[in-house]
């Protein structure tokens, strides 16, 4: 079973609102009704105190000195992006009603708590939370499910998270240390308790992302823990969401945003609604493509089969108790017969009955 608790051949969709309601309330339930009218799983904001996640003189990402004010300082530019805590609870009532989950991903504990307490279904880790251990270590004593970004991470750093993460399962105390986490990752009934809990998303953490650092070839990377891969998607256009469902995500998380050009970090880097609707819908039509992996003739190919296959016939004509020779045999589309494959069975037995050139051959 999957951390998103939908069938293990359905991709759970994420639309990620994020920071892009610009601190406007009517435009943060505009994005609930996009997400929704798009058939999206869930909607995720972003959930944060500005003042417990950035010191004043924290630099702001290059990415970020692009799309904000330049003289803007990080503290000052997430000030601006809160989502206020009184909007939350009817966002979510907004959003059940449309018939989605409303998610949001907290940074600093007392974001995570009001969160819990507001009765979210899953917790998504940001990339930039990944190596926050005392953070991470709260996000997985709450029991939820987690889904993990890997943005900036190397694979042992992704290690060293899900081995805290493995800690907070099995213990209701603080690690003393690390290694105390690093001992209780030694005990595979401990990594076997994050099945079921934990889906890694890889990502890169670049708004827009370029194609040169995509590197979806890092989801088979990631899969060497045995968890559900998904994938974080900051790329212009639909194609690298697309192309990840077709390597195996069982999640797929998107930015999007009602209007690009709108001011902001993330506007940049997210799709529009139209957008939005498209690869929702592709996802879903690639879902039915993918199949279960069994190789058959599938229902609608059985009488292309009886049309396309050859059979063996007369090459020439062939009297009834002559030993057939391979010169005699060929083959030909005939609807009927013996199948090509069996020609060979047949050179050095007698004929059942005579044959006219080109007339298919008979077992009887």
């Amino acid at each position: 079973m999957t951390t998103t608790g939908e069938s293990p051949t359905r991709v759970f969709f994420i639309a990620e609102a994020g920071v892009n309601h610009n601190g406007d309330r009517d435009r943060a339930f505009a994005l609930v009704d996009v997400a929704a009218d798009s058939g999206a799983d869930a909607v995720k904001f972003q959930t944060f105190k500005a003042d417990c996640l950035a010191i004043a003189q924290a630099p702001k990402a290059a990415y970020q000195t692009v799309t904000t004010e330049s003289r803007q300082s990080q503290l000052e530019m997430l000030r601006a992006l809160e989502l206020p805590r009184d909007w939350h609870a009817s966002l979510k009532e907004h959003a059940l009603a449309r018939g989605i989950e409303f998610i949001s991903t907290p940074f600093d504990t007392q974001s995570l708590d009001f969160l819990v307490q507001l009765g979210m279904p899953r917790l998504k880790v940001s990339s930039g939370e990944l190596t926050n251990a005392p953070l991470l270590w709260r996000f997985a004593r709450t029991g939820l499910p987690l889904i993990l970004s890997t943005g900036m991470a190397t694979l042992s750093e992704v290690e060293l998270a899900l081995a805290v993460v493995a800690h907070a399962l099995s213990s209701a105390e603080e690690p003393r240390s690390l290694d105390e986490v690093l001992h209780g990752w030694s005990d595979p009934h401990r990594r076997a308790a994050l099945a079921g809990k934990v889906t890694l998303l890889h990502c890169t953490s670049q708004y827009p992302t370029p194609m040169a650092e995509v590197n979806l070839a890092a989801m088979d990377t990631l899969r060497v823990f045995g968890l559900p891969v998904g994938y974080s998607d900051h790329t212009e256009g639909i194609l690298i969401s697309l192309a990840a469902v077709a390597r195996g995500a069982r999640v797929i998380e998107k930015h999007f945003t009602l209007d690009r050009k709108l001011p902001g970090p993330d506007h940049i880097a997210s799709i529009e609604p139209v957008e939005l609707a498209s690869l929702v819908t592709q996802i879903r039509m690639l879902e039915e493509a993918i199949g279960d992996g069994t190789k058959v003739p599938q229902a609608s190919e059985w009488d292309t089969r009886r049309a396309a296959r050859q059979c063996v016939i007369a090459a020439r004509p062939i009297t009834q108790g002559e030993i057939l020779s391979r010169a005699q045999l060929a083959t030909a589309r005939t609807g009927l017969g013996i199948p090509a494959f069996r020609l060979w069975e047949l050179v050095g037995r007698r004929a059942h009955r005579s044959y006219a050139a080109g007339e298919p051959l008979s077992h009887e």
